[in-house]
Order: structure tokens, then sequence, then C-alpha cells
């Protein structure tokens, strides 16, 4: 009998909830707060925190906080904005940091 296997999925660290899946990775080069982070194209069971400004490694961005939406683990953040020209790709996408997911549904 086959195994049916669904999407590999990252789930928050902390109580597990989905948050993102694998196929929505842009990158996985790069920094968050405390390490490494992946960029993803789309989040999912997540909270919203205020947009502020954040002068980060490239530059000035707005950026809201992202909070597990189960315990409020803060997993990352969403790029509201990008100042400088090359840095636009990044409007609307989620950095998660790679200490505050773990893997799902990986065999």
């Amino acid at each position: 009998m086959a195994e049916l296997v669904g999407p590999r999925l990252y789930s928050c660290c902390n109580c597990r909830n989905h948050v993102c899946l694998h196929d929505d990775v842009i990158s996985k080069a790069f920094q968050g707060r405390k390490g490494r982070a992946f960029l993803f194209s789309h989040a999912m069971n997540i909270v919203l925190g205020p947009k502020e400004d954040r002068l980060l490694m490239t530059g000035l961005h707005t950026v809201a906080d992202i909070y597990c939406r189960d315990c409020r683990e803060v997993l990352g953040w969403k790029y509201e904005r990008a100042y400088e020209e090359n840095q636009k790709y990044k409007e609307g996408k989620y950095i998660l940091e790679k200490s505050k997911i773990i893997k799902e549904n990986w065999y």
C-alpha cells in the first residue's frame, strides 16, 4: 500500500503550528536576529506586529514582526517596504529564523 505524503512544511518550534511551506522558500542565505534565516514568499497561521522602520544589514526597511498565531512566539518579520531599489524584491516577503522553525513531513 502506498503511503500518502503531504507537503513539506515548517512549523513553529514551540507549538508545532504549521507556518510555511518548503515550496515557498526563496532563499536560505539570510541573516536573522540570532543566526541563519530563510526568506519565504508566503507564511500562514501567523500574526503581524506593528510596522516599524528598522536598519538591517542591507539598509533601511519597514518591517513587521511575525508571531505564531497559536503560541505568539516571535518567528521573524515581514518586509513591508524597502527603501533601496535593489532591495525592493523583499517587499511582501517573510523572514523566518531557522532556530524558530522545525521541519515537518520530510521523508
